[in-house]
């Protein structure tokens, strides 16, 4: 049976998608089911109570935020498999992965293909598994959320006002048994290559390498932002001085003040900032 979870959309075109979806399937004679969120974080729930009875093909039906909550709820792994027919603003994960976003062509992958192993971050309550941060992308996603108008363009201009605005944190991080501490912009930890709809903040990510990809930038001059800000557009901030690149099994990440965690464009308060990754246990439909 396949379960398809969505958040019930004002959006014309997802509504398009959606009964385009359905229409195929009634047609490939696939039993399916729908199941409507209704406030924030209900797809966990969801997802919970379904795969606790084994035996089911979950598929997330929006963006990020839609398959960070099912990759939450998830249980009994070696019964269920996650797929996602991604309909959100971003996407960064399908466009990690090679889902398209036409949504057509990501069911032909659930229907004729077979699920892949893919990496997981597990935190001691939470689950990520694009992109886990603390810093300035906690402070892009809030100034973000205060635009009505969503999208790329909003979320870049939310980045360059941050780049300027932005006051440091002091971390601490334990990496690989070494322990570091660095005035800093930015610590992520990433299984996947971007943010922001396309931002590529750790470009050499592979979602099925059994490794965490660890980056931290490093605070820096204002003068020297332009540059940074310029490289990091082009995929190439690794290549940067003030980035510390370090792929890793787990990761501890400490702060000199209190401070929010973004797991996958969700935020988080008063969690203990400490990732390990989780490999060869969940399945998903992908390229």
């Amino acid at each position: 049976m396949k379960h398809i979870i969505l958040n019930p959309t004002k959006s014309s075109k997802n509504k398009k998608k959606i009964k385009l979806i359905c229409k195929h399937l009634d047609e490939a004679g696939v039993e399916y089911q729908i199941h409507e969120t209704m406030k924030s974080r209900d797809a966990i729930e969801i997802t919970k109570k379904i795969t606790s009875q084994g035996n089911a093909d979950i598929i997330a039906f929006g963006g990020d935020g839609m398959l960070n909550e099912v990759v939450n709820g998830f249980e009994n792994f070696d019964t269920c498999t996650l797929a996602l027919i991604p309909t959100g603003t971003g996407n960064d994960f399908a466009k990690c992965v090679g889902i398209s976003e036409k949504p057509l062509k990501a069911l032909e992958i659930i229907l004729n293909s077979q699920p892949k192993y893919t990496d997981f971050m597990q935190m001691p309550n939470v689950r990520g598994i694009n992109v886990i941060g603390a810093g300035i992308d906690v402070d892009v996603l809030k100034r973000y959320d205060k635009y009505k108008v969503k999208g790329k363009f909003a979320y870049l201009w939310s980045l360059i006002v941050s780049l300027f605005k932005f006051k440091k944190y002091k971390f601490e991080y334990e990496c690989n048994g070494k322990n570091y501490s660095k005035d800093a912009f930015i610590a992520c930890i990433a299984n996947g290559k971007t943010i922001g709809g396309g931002i590529k903040m750790c470009p050499k990510g592979v979602v099925d390498d059994g490794m965490l990809d660890l980056v931290v930038c490093s605070f820096t001059k204002k003068s020297k932002i332009p540059p940074a800000f310029v490289k990091l557009m082009k995929g190439k901030i690794l290549s940067e001085p003030i980035t510390h690149y370090e792929r890793c099994e787990s990761v501890k990440i400490k702060s000199d003040k209190p401070f929010t965690i973004q797991v996958d464009g969700e935020l988080y308060d008063n969690i203990p900032f400490e990732v390990e990754i989780v490999k060869n246990k969940l399945r998903m439909y992908r390229p």
